[in-house]
């Protein structure tokens, strides 16, 4: 039997009125498909830790308008619907800084500009994707990246 390893993430948002859609993947097995995060909930996804396999972990943000980001006459941003991923974790080992050091949230400023691959601060608010890309046994690739 191959052993598995577990996933989990907290998933909330700072508006519970906006209809920010959200969904999760492993590799291309979505796991998670939300059309509006109205709440905080916890996240959890089993996968094999083989050996020598690369992963993607992907959370995206999707349903994202112009309508959930108020600005004012300057152009300031004055209130912005976001979506926020915290305490990530393999098998209970909270990856912490080390997953924003190794995450990368590809979006284009919601069709505002080009597209660019930027660090990840534990806040979605543009849609895109944020990728982590891991091998397995996972605490190989913890302990080359801790």
């Amino acid at each position: 039997m191959t052993p598995k390893i577990t996933i989990t993430f907290n998933l909330a948002t700072t508006d519970a009125t906006a209809e920010l859609g959200f969904e999760a993947w492993i590799d291309e097995r979505k796991f998670l498909d939300v059309d509006h995060v109205k709440e905080t909930q916890s996240v959890t996804v089993e996968l094999d830790d083989q050996d020598d396999v690369e992963h993607e972990l992907r959370l995206v943000l999707k349903n994202k308008t112009t309508a959930h980001t108020q600005v004012d006459e300057h152009g300031n941003i004055m209130a912005d619907a976001r979506l926020v991923i915290t305490d990530v974790a393999f098998d209970e080992i909270r990856l912490g800084h080390m997953f924003f050091e190794q995450a990368v949230y590809t979006h284009d400023f919601n069709g505002t500009g080009e597209i660019i691959q930027d660090k990840f601060y534990s806040e979605l608010g543009c849609n895109g994707t944020v990728s982590l890309k891991f091998t397995t046994p996972m605490y190989l690739w913890l302990l080359e990246h801790m």
